[in-house]
């Protein structure tokens, strides 16, 4: 199906002025609302410029960096800082401290209200998509900031200048958004690309998550389930593909057309011999997070885990999720054997060797989901891959996670992991093992950490979810040397899981986390424009 959202946003933009910039600069100083805001048409107009960037599309793919799991070298995009703990509110900080979106979403739904629709439901469910963006971009700054000021309508620069609200009362305000939204949106979208009620049930959900608000968390998912739109995919590969982009897992993802509405940050994922900068890539420690095939982790007795060989007999997802040292690969130069360990290769320098390029992968691991297969795309540079926001199994993983700490363990937790795991040949949960509410909290945890991994969640979930002594998980796991493994790639083996020999490990870089990192700093900049702003503490 044709993403009718795509073409028209790739129409604003091919305007003088995108309808972005428009709904920024102009409506209070240049054309009167009476003038723009008549018709049904108008409005829908304006909805168009409010999904101009509304989902957090390089957070979904860079925000795993800021975690044990992903890495970035580059330290101009603004995310090795974060993932070492050497934030400043003036060095380079990925931003989300902005009211631009927000600013044209109040601009929406002060105006609309004086439209008159020939459908009152039609009017509502745009109403609805707009609460449910403008909650998204408040939901992103709460969470990373905690409280920012509401401001739900303005005239002037000078009336922004107002204090930060509590994280509380923004959280509230994000779910009172949702509660309205979510009656007046339609079941299913009107069009691909459009909020329908799936999407704002969905950060409903990972809000009241992310909050500690489990019977809520948990009520929204189940509000999902009981829609009957959606439903894992058979295949989890296919999910992050071009062939993959009409499953019925995907609740929300961000539209890109590759010649009217590109995305063009698949390419700098990719390692350098395939012509990317390996901007953001996966680390070993994602690779140890993985069960054996067998349901065992790699430290218990039987797994069959050998150091030597750790990428063997492991959780079939790991392959869907990372490229690694001595698979098959087709890539810029046809059919070939993934080589990031040896500095030469038949006698000439590798330039996926870590060592080599700046655009190497440090880690020697790429990201596999979206680059695999990398003939999917004419262009890398020009892509129609659409980045996940929210998909199926998130919801089953939230709803097992908020049962368990309402209720666990239960046979629905172990039903719902079952389902996940089932999906791509992982055993059953042993409930013999993961028989007490803490046991399986380790394994819900793992299961989420896995099944999402490079879907931007896992830095949020390690800053939520707390240890026995009720330390953050991310005092742990990102305190200290950030490795990779070294070793030789022999090409003779038939076996491309052990292809790769493991000798040791090598420093990627050195991290750490302070508990005042739970919050990124506010922008200097930010702070210069408002005055009334105060920094977070510890920067």
């Amino acid at each position: 199906m044709k993403r009718l959202l795509v073409y028209m946003l790739a129409g604003m933009s091919l305007i003088g002025t995108s309808c972005s910039d428009f709904l920024e600069t102009i409506p209070h100083d240049a054309l009167s609302p009476s003038t723009t805001w008549q018709t049904e048409a108008d409005a829908e107009k304006f909805l168009i410029g409010c999904y101009d960037g509304w989902a957090d599309e390089s957070g979904i793919l860079y925000w795993d960096c800021g975690s044990d799991f992903g890495f970035n070298y580059h330290i101009h995009e603004g995310w090795r800082n974060i993932g070492n703990g050497s934030m400043t509110a003036s060095n380079q900080v990925a931003g989300y401290y902005s009211f631009s979106m927000i600013r044209r979403c109040n601009d929406f739904l002060t105006n609309i209200a004086n439209i008159e629709f020939a459908e009152e439901s039609k009017k509502n469910n745009m109403i609805g998509q707009v609460k449910t963006i403008r909650a998204y971009q408040y939901f992103l700054m709460n969470w990373i900031y905690g409280g920012v000021p509401i401001i739900e309508s303005y005239e002037t620069a000078e009336e922004a200048q107002v204090p930060r609200n509590s994280e509380e009362e923004v959280k509230n305000f994000i779910y009172n958004e949702l509660d309205e939204a979510i009656p007046m949106l339609y079941d299913a979208p009107e069009a691909s690309g459009y909020i329908a009620k799936g999407t704002a049930l969905a950060l409903n959900m990972r809000a009241s998550l992310f909050y500690g608000d489990y019977q809520r968390a948990k009520d929204a998912a189940k509000a999902i389930m009981d829609l009957g739109i959606y439903e894992l995919d058979p295949s989890y590969e296919n999910l992050f593909t071009l062939a993959g982009q009409n499953s019925k897992e995907i609740i929300a993802s961000v539209q890109h057309d590759e010649n009217l509405y590109s995305n063009w940050m698949i390419a700098t994922m990719y390692n350098n011999a395939d012509g990317g900068w390996s901007s953001m890539v996966p680390t070993q420690n994602l690779v140890d997070t993985y069960e054996m095939s067998n349901g065992l982790t790699k430290e218990e007795a039987g797994s069959g885990y050998d150091a030597t060989h750790p990428f063997a007999n492991r959780d079939p997802r790991m392959a869907m999720t990372v490229l690694y040292p001595g698979m098959d690969w087709v890539g810029l130069t046809g059919k070939t054997i993934l080589n990031t360990l040896d500095a030469t290769i038949d006698g000439a320098k590798n330039p996926n060797y870590p060592d080599d390029a700046d655009n190497a992968s440090k880690t020697a691991l790429t990201w596999a989901k979206y680059l695999n297969p990398y003939t999917q795309y004419g262009d890398i540079w020009s892509t129609n891959a659409q980045p996940i926001v929210f998909r199926y199994a998130e919801v089953l993983l939230s709803y097992a996670e908020a049962e368990n700490e309402l209720n666990g363990p239960s046979a629905e937790v172990y039903n719902l992991l079952n389902q996940v795991r089932n999906r791509v040949g992982m055993p059953d949960v042993d409930q013999n093992k993961y028989n007490n509410q803490a046991k399986l909290r380790e394994l819900i945890r793992r299961e989420r950490s896995v099944e999402l991994a490079g879907e931007g969640l896992r830095r949020q979930d390690i800053i939520r979810w707390k240890d026995d002594s009720g330390k953050m998980l991310a005092e742990t796991v990102l305190n200290g040397p950030l490795t990779r493994v070294v070793g030789t790639v022999n090409t003779s083996e038939p076996d491309p899981t052990k292809r790769a020999t493991i000798s040791g490990t090598a420093l990627v870089e050195n991290r750490a986390f302070a508990s005042y990192n739970r919050y990124l700093p506010i922008p200097q900049s930010a702070i210069d424009k408002n005055p009334n702003l105060k920094q977070n503490e510890g920067y």
